[in-house]
């Protein structure tokens, strides 16, 4: 299957509040963010330039969009891609949304994941 990929324009962090943490006003700023909780954590995926300095994250990733609306009924659309990243060595953080697929990469290796995937056939 040949996946229509695209990158996201901003950098984005991935940020740890504790768990019973309200989700902070900066989180919905920009065109992407995701809110997950657990009983463990806050876990929140932003546009780097709104998050605050004092808000534990890793920084410095971009995102790759499976593009279109993936049916429910679609399978190994994550394994794919990751396992071809996983052959470059390049370590990915999903993000999964009603409609479709986002991996996160870090910012550094976006060309060389952008080839593999080009490589493995896919259009990004």
């Amino acid at each position: 299957m040949v996946l229509p990929l695209s990158v996201l324009p901003d950098e984005l962090s991935i940020c740890r509040l504790p768990s019973d943490s309200p989700v902070p006003d900066w989180a919905w700023n920009g065109d992407f963010c995701s809110v997950t909780r657990t009983c463990s954590e806050l876990s929140i995926v932003a546009v780097s330039r709104f998050i605050p300095g004092d808000v534990a994250r890793e920084s410095s990733f971009r995102a790759i969009k499976v593009e279109g609306t993936l049916n429910f009924s679609l399978v190994g659309i994550l394994a794919e891609i990751s396992t071809v990243l996983a052959r470059e060595g390049i370590s990915i953080f999903a993000v999964s949304t009603y409609d479709t697929d986002y991996i996160l990469v870090r910012d550094r290796d976006l060309e060389q994941a952008a080839a593999a995937l080009r490589k493995a056939g896919h259009r990004i």
